[in-house]
């Protein structure tokens, strides 16, 4: 009833060419049968699907004019802090262009507050974490929280999971990129703050490190039960490392999350940039489907990563700048070299940027729902 308030109305249907009949339990204990496009979650198990299922990172955001609309009036915390709004961002690309999964909107970094690192995100910087977090006492001082003390995304997902019928994606920061905005307290050029802790106090930085990943892990399990269909783990930082110190100072972090998480039986997917080196070292941390960024070949990416796990990617979020033809082409390009194997999810390298043009995308959804088409 909120959402209906707060909208002006109840969203419209989520229809999908391509379902099957889920069954949905009732508060008064009896089932109801609802439609659900299940071509991504197959996508994951690697099953054979009728076409390639497409969606995209940030495809909730600010180059859509709805979401601009609510952005005028909050601010993004107030976004991801209200769950019925979290609600609506998070339906708006599903409506406008019937993606084949929904992917929660929240930010990787909503645990790190309630840890006791506040942060803001201040214009023209991004996320800014108020006091980064370099000594002994204050990783020692950091609390391993439980999921309830992030409660609202919890709610957003239990209210999704009443409007949607594609599957919805919950996700949560990996230990390393959360580390990075922790210690060096934002965004930065080279890590040197973080690399500095990370090669001179490995006993400090695994302290650390061993904080975030039980978080994460504790968060993860939480939205799968609130009802998420599928997780996504974000490392957008870690193509700053090499094979040798991935496996030494983060691979063991990643895989107590991974693999307790694949233990659900839920699709886990794997996603970081810069990672053509690091393929191999990731697939051994897990994860049901690893993502490629746009500078990794896609055949290229699967043959490191091995065809028994599925792959996601990789268009460059740039050429949705391009006229529509030409993103069109570059889209066609990805498809080809998946080959139509079973397993591979279209999206993007990584996540959509602001002012991309509403129309490229549509018209590359489009495209690869019709070029993908199975005969």
């Amino acid at each position: 009833m909120l959402l209906q308030i707060l909208l002006g109305g109840t969203p419209r249907a989520i229809r999908a060419p391509t379902a099957t009949v889920s069954k949905t339990p009732r508060r008064d204990g009896a089932r109801t049968a609802r439609r659900m496009n299940d071509l991504f979650l197959r996508a994951c198990r690697r099953e054979t699907t009728e076409r390639t299922p497409v969606w995209m990172m940030r495809q909730a955001g600010r180059y859509m004019p709805e979401y601009r609309a609510l952005r005028e009036k909050r601010t993004l915390i107030e976004l991801c802090k209200t769950p019925e709004l979290a609600c609506e961002v998070t339906l708006q690309p599903i409506r406008a262009f019937q993606m084949d999964a929904a992917i929660l909107f929240a930010d990787i970094l909503l645990p790190l507050e309630p840890m006791g690192a506040p942060f803001s995100f201040e214009k023209g910087e991004g996320p800014v974490v108020h006091s980064p977090v370099r000594t002994r006492a204050q990783v020692d001082a950091l609390r391993v929280i439980e999921p309830e003390e992030l409660g609202y995304v919890l709610q957003a997902i239990r209210l999704l999971k009443k409007e949607l019928n594609v599957p919805l994606i919950g996700f949560a920061g990996a230990p390393f990129t959360l580390a990075s905005y922790l210690i060096e307290g934002g965004k930065s050029a080279h890590y040197d703050q973080m690399k500095r802790i990370m090669y001179g106090d490995p006993d400090l930085w695994h302290a650390l490190m061993g904080k975030l990943a039980e978080v994460v892990r504790k968060y993860l399990h939480a939205q799968i039960e609130a009802g998420a269909d599928a997780v996504q783990l974000f490392d957008s930082w870690v193509g700053q490392l090499s094979p040798r110190d991935y496996v030494e100072y983060v691979a063991p972090h990643v895989s107590h999350i991974l693999k307790s998480v694949e233990a659900t039986g839920v699709p886990v997917l794997h996603f970081g940039t810069g990672t053509a080196l690091l393929l191999k070292q990731q697939r051994e941390a897990g994860g049901t489907v690893l993502g490629l960024d746009w500078r990794t070949p896609l055949a290229w990416g699967w043959e490191q990563i091995g065809h028994d796990r599925g792959v996601q990617g990789n268009l460059d979020p740039t050429v949705l700048f391009a006229p529509k033809e030409v993103a069109v082409a570059h889209a066609k390009r990805v498809l080809d070299e998946a080959a139509g194997r079973p397993g591979h999810i279209f999206n993007l390298g990584h996540g959509i940027l602001p002012g991309t043009p509403v129309d490229t995308v549509r018209a590359v959804v489009e495209t690869v729902k019709e070029y993908s088409a199975r005969s």
